[in-house]
């Protein structure tokens, strides 16, 4: 059995965020798996040498059971509609794995596709979204929808990262067999090696937020800044750091702290490595996730490992992941996102709750788990 998978979005640089690491940890734990089938990754250049499967370099190498392909094409292009169809049907699949929604509507081969989430659809137009004109912008959400419902239309299996993603795929498409859909949570990876420092008795309260993710307009984080000026009214000395993949939204998100008189005291750490992060999670006292939509969310559960007390916003798939392991707050209401920090900064009792149910809470999720349950759906809808 050929088994393929669209890696192009390996890795959180490459990949940004959540979804990167969701291809990478995918590919990582296919390749510890005892199977017999070969699989074929389709990779950029900038992470081919991806090198966890001991794979050589080249155009088209073989390692084992796994064969790379350099597949140079960037998302949502014409060129990805054009080429990466002739690319993966000239590989003689079996299968072929999507793990987002941008499947080219002329490929031949059958395919499963991962569903994170259908913000597409969830956030309203809005010109803060993109850098084009309003018409051009237009017509490329009116194309990205019509690539969406031709995904889950030809799919032979749909994975969806969360209950509320699989509701949300059946809320805009209830033409779409629930049958199809398989709930499958992601993993955590252990980012965090250094112990989480204990402040000394009677230290003031903590004076550190985080935020960990991209800064896409859906994560709210224009309403942060709007809490975290109002925080330091009643704590001058507490910063905020905002850690992502370097981009025009935070190139925006830099204009407006400047604009907010917000800039001496925020903190911006651009493309971060894993050990860089494990440094800003270890070093946060407490973090912070405004999101209005996600499907999943993978950085609080990773400051939850680092021992790191999590305030998130109560909207899509949050509840469902987090648990009661965090402090919630609605995220179009900045007073409830400004008092439910504050309550948490200043209540020691609920911190240490928070980080006890945090440590328990990850427990749930397994990248080993996740790629055991995939690869039980590529055995059985292969042709």
């Amino acid at each position: 059995m050929r088994i393929g998978i669209d890696a192009r979005m390996l890795g959180p640089i490459v990949g940004g965020g959540g979804l990167g690491r969701y291809v990478e940890e995918l590919v990582r734990e296919l390749g510890k798996l005892d199977h017999k089938h070969r699989t074929v990754l389709f990779l950029k250049r900038e992470n081919f040498d991806f090198d966890s499967l001991a794979l050589s370099k080249g155009d088209q190498t073989q390692s084992g059971s796994v064969e790379k392909r350099l597949a140079d094409i960037h998302w949502y292009t014409i060129k990805e509609q054009i080429v990466m169809p002739w690319l993966i049907d000239r590989a003689r699949l079996d299968l072929v794995h999507f793990p987002h929604w941008n499947v080219p509507l002329l490929v031949r081969t059958p395919f499963v596709v991962t569903i994170h989430d259908l913000i597409l659809l969830e956030e309203p137009l809005s010109a803060k979204a993109t850098t084009r004109h309003p018409a051009i912008f237009a017509l490329k959400r009116a194309a990205q929808r019509l690539i969406l419902k031709n995904a889950l239309w030809r799919a032979r299996a749909i994975i969806a990262v969360s209950n509320h993603t699989k509701s949300s795929i059946l809320k805009f498409f209830p033409w779409v067999p629930e049958k199809k859909i398989h709930v499958i949570y992601e993993g955590l990876t252990p980012l965090v090696h250094a112990p989480k420092r204990v402040p000394e008795a009677h230290s003031s309260p903590p004076l550190s937020l985080l935020y960990v993710g991209n800064a896409y307009p859906h994560k709210n984080l224009e309403m942060l800044l709007a809490a975290f000026q109002r925080l330091r009214t009643h704590h001058p000395n507490l910063s905020l750091t905002l850690a992502g993949r370097g981009d025009v939204f935070y190139e925006r998100l830099k204009q407006k702290t400047l604009a907010m008189g917000l800039a001496p005291h925020v903190r911006f750490v651009l493309n971060p490595t894993d050990a860089s992060l494990s440094e800003l999670y270890v070093a946060a006292d407490l973090y912070v996730f405004p999101s209005r939509h996600e499907g999943f969310g993978l950085p609080p559960l990773e400051a939850m490992s680092a021992g790191v007390p999590v305030v998130s916003s109560n909207a899509g798939a949050m509840p469902e992941i987090l648990g009661d392991a965090a402090a919630y707050f609605d995220p179009r209401n900045v007073h409830d996102m400004t008092r439910t920090i504050q309550l948490t900064l200043t209540d020691a009792h609920l911190r240490e709750r928070l980080i006890q149910k945090g440590f328990e809470q990850i427990q749930r999720y397994s990248w080993s788990k996740m790629a055991r349950k995939i690869l039980d759906i590529y055995q059985r809808h292969a042709s």
